[in-house]
């Protein structure tokens, strides 16, 4: 006979800590992040949340502020605790009018799959070929 099948004390203790275990990594799977842009720009994070919490549980609510002037870029991310929630959130929400412009609602994609970063615009960094220093990659 081993340890753990005469301890039954260990055993419910074991049991539920795995049961806690599975739930909280189903939970995870389940949420969902929302992207929303057409914000009007004196909109803060908590009435952006208001405005979703409506359709569920609100993990968080952000919307994406300018680092110089400190004002709203007029979008934002919302991350709901249940999937069937934020799918209502979004089907319910995308195209109304909040303010002068209609809201574009929709499930935000993952950071890595994203255009952008250096390199991908004019003037965005990365060396492109013309400019200054345009012969440095050749050494």
């Amino acid at each position: 006979m081993s340890f753990f099948a005469g301890n039954l004390f260990l055993n419910k203790l074991l049991a539920k800590k795995l049961t806690h275990i599975s739930f909280v990594h189903l939970q995870k799977i389940n949420r969902m992040k929302i992207f929303v842009a057409g914000l009007p720009y004196d909109l803060d994070d908590s009435e952006l949340e208001e405005i979703f919490e409506k359709f569920g549980t609100i993990i968080s609510a952000k919307v994406a502020m300018d680092k110089e002037t400190g004002k709203s870029k007029g979008f934002g991310f919302i991350e709901m605790q249940n999937d069937a929630e934020a799918l209502d959130a979004i089907e319910s929400l995308n195209d109304i009018s909040l303010g002068k412009k209609p809201l574009v609602v929709k499930k935000a994609e993952e950071g890595s799959s994203r255009p952008g970063g250096p390199g991908t615009r004019p003037g965005g960094g990365g060396n492109t070929s013309g400019g200054f220093n345009r012969d440095r990659n050749r050494y």
